[in-house]
């Protein structure tokens, strides 16, 4: 089954698909310097928190090879000092690139604590350039593994909700929300990784996902992975959740995470919420599925964690392929940007991200297993899966 890259590399070159352009364009930008890592994840070529946390280490790890390849060391790889005030400059910079998703974080820190270790260990220079390269490309290769057993984990536990009801656990129907597969992350995916883990065991009936505006990930880039893997899907708008339920049998929305507090709270993609609302509503098993690396114990509970609000501008703009389709000389589709809103509108509420209240999530998946709230609680107890 064919499914897509986020990220590429090879012989030291790494490369991004440019998400802004699709599903109409296919095009790998090439990244070279930790500022064009930055601008990519800030203006949402790339996005999905761990890819974000992947693109973020693999360009340091780059950084600090070019410096030890250079013909004339630079200053940085000098001495154990200087490197240190290096790493922690550029590594600080690159944390503020988007700040919701925890995991850019946690990479972060590993990387700092790395630095550390290697400094207390009296190691020379070199070496330690040696292991935060090390650990930068560790963080990315770690990804794809961790999102097959999350998905592995998550699948079959909604299957076995489902027969513990009185169902077959067959021919499942599960809504996402925004874009949670091999795009947003490293390779197959979170939340899409569960829906892809039912499909490659026959216990999916179908996939749906809503738009997820105003970035358009759910029918940009869902509905793209989807096709691509050929997954029976439905996209619905934003605004037809509450009918998707009331009029169809879902058996379960999964979602993924960009940051779960300690008590289980989760922020994630902006209608997130809206969605935990209405399954709670009408009975349906609301699943948060993501890495150990977005669960932040440091942070209580969601009113603590940090939402992203993008420019206003963004929420009046939409980007896509002219219709009917029109081709450049070189044969691509012509994409254009347009206002759908009157120009110079002075309210617009335009964040990132909303909070879902841990007693409205049914289950939290992570690579060690599926935690659950205790009968009567409104809060997870998470240490077994972290």
């Amino acid at each position: 089954m064919h499914m897509l890259t986020s990220i590429r590399t090879s012989n030291g070159k790494i490369e991004i698909i440019d998400q802004l352009l699709l599903p109409h364009t296919t095009k790998y930008v090439e990244i070279t310097s930790i500022e064009q890592a930055y601008d990519a994840i800030k203006d949402m070529k790339i996005r999905g928190a761990p890819a974000i946390a992947s693109l973020a280490s693999l360009a340091f790890a780059a950084y600090i090879q070019n410096g030890l390849d250079s013909a004339q060391p630079p200053a940085f790889l000098l001495s154990p000092e200087s490197l240190s005030a290096q790493v922690i400059h550029k590594l600080d910079y690159l944390s503020g690139a988007r700040p919701t998703a925890v995991n850019l974080g946690a990479a972060i820190r590993r990387l700092k604590a790395v630095l550390q270790s290697s400094i207390n260990a009296g190691k020379s220079v070199g070496l330690i350039a040696a292991d935060l390269i090390s650990e930068g490309k560790l963080i990315a290769d770690e990804d794809f593994d961790r999102n097959k057993k999350m998905a592995e984990h998550g699948g079959e536990w909604l299957a076995e909700l489902d027969r513990g009801s009185g169902g077959s656990g067959q021919e499942l129907n599960v809504l996402t929300v925004c874009n949670t597969g091999s795009l947003a992350t490293s390779g197959y995916g979170t939340a899409l990784g569960l829906i892809t883990h039912l499909h490659e065991q026959k216990k999916l009936g179908k996939a749906y996902y809503t738009q997820t505006a105003p970035y358009h990930q759910g029918s940009r880039l869902t509905a793209l992975e989807l096709k691509t893997m050929q997954i029976s899907s439905v996209m619905i708008c934003d605004t037809m959740v509450g009918s998707l339920f009331q009029h169809h049998k879902i058996h379960a929305v999964a979602v993924g995470a960009d940051r779960i507090a300690r008590n289980g709270d989760t922020a994630n993609k902006i209608g997130t919420y809206n969605a935990a609302v209405l399954a709670a509503r009408h009975k349906i098993p609301f699943i948060v599925v993501a890495p150990i690396s977005t669960v932040d114990l440091d942070t209580p509970d969601g009113s603590s964690i940090p939402i992203e609000h993008r420019k206003p501008l963004e929420a009046c703009l939409v980007r896509g392929a002219v219709h009917p389709f029109e081709f450049d000389v070189e044969g691509k589709v012509r994409q254009e940007t347009v206002m759908i809103t009157p120009s110079g509108l002075e309210g617009i509420y335009n964040p990132s991200f909303d909070v879902t209240p841990a007693e409205l999530i049914t289950a939290i998946v992570t690579e060690k297993g599926v935690a659950t709230r205790k009968e009567g609680e409104t809060s997870f107890d998470l240490s077994g899966v972290v």
